[in-house]
């Protein structure tokens, strides 16, 4: 892989699903369609969103995640020891509230050989060939440090849990690798949920077990596979969960994890300013901070201007050629979608790409 990743115009995954797309996931729900018609029409959706892609000037492609219905759980109950199961609520967001469906330990973890994404990531990988450079989006281990994922009588701490999540997500970096993967990304909500609940007593305990996971993880990656993670403040709908600068996180997040690129939200105020960004400098493990400066959740598009002097405001904290620009999530981080059009997620799309163009040029 000669470019280097992330790239100045990025993308953080997943993309609204198509009519047709969301049809038939109704339709299998139903009981009128196969799971193999379903996966059929998926895998057809996918080739057309692959063009789509290509067509709006973008080099990095994913699956959109339209395989899933939820950007995570669909990854996570497919570990050995974890299971989807149906609470009594959804996740709450600004008036809205998700499926209520989530996961929980029901036995000791450990990665599932026959996990499906490594499936779906061999698909997609055929699908765009040599055309682009395919990520590959899941979760990351941190999305299971929460009580009501591990907290249910199977492990006495917490710690002990940690240790065989860490452990199956080191075979699961092992599976994408030797399937063809070499762009993977972790996304992240808990270290957004720390920055928002930085005043409880345990921050510090869950700060240095949310650091220890990712350094475990990333120890023994391929040196010519590259990690990112995306820091997300919840999406659904348009809404938002979780706010707060990166101040608190920031001496562990950026300047101790050694992950190739942070695709942090920065599309408004919710996310405080850029000098957290200064303890980038700090991290022997250089790679590069992508700016999330466009809005997946709005179809206003931005002021190009505004964006640039943006732009060059961080660069005070980072060189500008470590500096990349893209979405701030995904624009479908459920089935649902943000409250957009196609044709305004792709213009928010190429708008990425014609202003990463302006400031750093070709990649």
């Amino acid at each position: 892989m000669s470019k280097i990743l992330p790239l100045h115009a990025d993308t953080v995954g997943s993309y609204l699903r198509s009519q047709v797309l969301k049809e038939a996931r109704l339709k299998f729900a139903s009981g009128e369609i196969s799971r193999e018609q379903l996966i059929e029409i998926e895998d057809q959706e996918i080739t057309k969103l692959v063009q789509a892609q290509l067509d709006a000037g973008i080099q990095i492609i994913t699956d959109g995640e339209y395989r899933r219905a939820f950007w995570h759980i669909d990854f996570l109950e497919e570990l050995n020891g974890i299971e989807g199961y149906h609470p009594e609520h959804g996740y709450k967001f600004n008036g809205v509230e998700t499926k209520p469906y989530n996961t929980r330990c029901c036995g000791k973890v450990s990665w599932n050989p026959n996990h499906p994404f490594i499936e779906h990531f061999k698909k997609l990988n055929a699908i765009v060939g040599d055309r682009g450079i395919v990520k590959y989006t899941i979760p990351s281990p941190n999305q299971l440090m929460y009580p009501i994922q591990w907290d249910t009588g199977i492990y006495a701490t917490r710690e002990e849990f940690a240790k065989d999540v860490q452990q199956a997500y080191k075979e699961a970096i092992k599976a994408f690798y030797h399937a063809g993967c070499r762009y993977l990304q972790f996304d992240d909500v808990y270290w957004g949920s720390l920055c928002n609940n930085h005043l409880k007593p345990e921050f510090e305990a869950d700060k240095a077990q949310a650091l220890e996971n990712i350094q475990v993880v990333l120890a023994d990656k391929p040196a010519d596979m590259v990690i990112t993670t995306h820091v997300c403040r919840g999406n659904f709908r348009s809404t938002y969960l979780l706010s707060g600068a990166y101040d608190p996180v920031a001496d562990a997040l950026f300047a101790k994890t050694n992950y190739d690129g942070y695709f942090l939200e920065y599309d408004d105020d919710r996310s405080g300013g850029f000098e957290p960004l200064k303890y980038f400098a700090q991290n022997p493990h250089k790679g590069r901070v992508v700016l999330g400066l466009v809005s997946s959740k709005f179809p206003d598009l931005e002021d190009k201007d505004v964006i640039k002097s943006r732009i060059a405001e961080a660069a005070k904290y980072v060189p500008i050629e470590q500096l990349c620009l893209s979405p701030q999530c995904g624009f479908a981080s459920t089935e649902e979608g943000n409250i957009m059009s196609e044709s305004q997620q792709w213009a928010k799309v190429r708008h990425v790409e014609e202003i990463a163009k302006e400031v750093w040029g070709e990649d």
